[in-house]
């Protein structure tokens, strides 16, 4: 069963491309460690925030990289460019 972390933050446009390349750092790492993150997709919203969209291959998966999350230091790196950030979970129900 496919599972999400769903991240919406909002972004300095001055920061945004160096956000971008940060991003996919920390991606890169993460799944140098934890296979499971089979995609990824940041969104650019109407209201100026992003959503950015992390899809696991199982809840364990990605249960295990969040445990392991403060030994990637890109994460830091990437989320100081980012502000009012939030996250939730869930498992994919859909897709067309």
């Amino acid at each position: 069963m496919t599972v999400v972390r769903s991240h919406v933050y909002s972004v300095d446009p001055a920061d945004l491309d160096e956000l971008i390349v940060r991003r996919g750092t920390l991606i890169a790492a993460v799944r140098a460690k934890h296979p499971g993150l089979s995609a990824t997709r940041l969104i650019g919203l109407e209201d100026g925030t992003y959503s950015d969209i992390w899809y696991w291959d199982s809840v364990e998966q990605l249960v295990a990289a969040l445990q392991d999350i403060p030994n990637f230091p890109e994460a830091p790196l990437a989320m100081s460019l980012t502000r009012d950030a939030s996250a939730q979970n869930g498992r994919l129900i859909d897709e067309s």
